[in-house]
């Protein structure tokens, strides 16, 4: 009875590997048609992000000669790490709190006063306006945003 068992195993598994060829080989066909498929999209965003780049930055140059007649209406505003660490020990924050009255990270708070990384224009307006506060009203800011009410 054992070789009887042995051949009709092999003959099954002989059958199932000829059924499983045809199937397999579609798979890899399908498989190497959809990776070709990725790459030419990756080269296409790959060109779409560099023209988009060139276009901005020529947008940049455009709009930087539009600025310069502006640029005596809209005084630049200078960024100091340490003024900012030297602020918040004045009001004896932690620097999680002045993130939170800037609505950033602490990772930025804590980069920014360490020189390791600048603001953006957008956060340098939010560093101007928490700047202006004064210690009590940024105390009652900090007690706002803690207590649900």
């Amino acid at each position: 009875m054992n070789p009887l068992i042995n051949s009709l195993k092999s003959e099954i598994a002989r059958v199932a590997r000829k059924e499983l060829k045809d199937e397999l080989l579609a798979l890899r066909k399908a498989t190497t048609t959809h990776r070709s498929e990725i790459a030419a999209l990756k080269r296409q965003v790959k060109s779409l992000v560099s023209a988009l780049k060139a276009t901005t930055r020529a947008a940049k140059v455009g709009s930087k000669e539009v600025s310069a007649a502006d640029a005596p209406t809209a005084p630049s505003i200078r960024f100091s790490a340490a003024r900012l660490a030297a602020l918040r020990a004045k009001w004896g924050i932690t620097q999680a709190q002045m993130a939170a009255l800037l609505d950033v990270s602490y990772l930025s708070v804590h980069k920014w006063e360490a020189g390791a990384a600048k603001p953006r224009a957008a956060q340098l307006q939010k560093i101007v306006g928490v700047m202006k506060m004064g210690k009590r009203e940024v105390q009652k800011k900090l007690q706002g945003e803690t207590d649900p009410q």
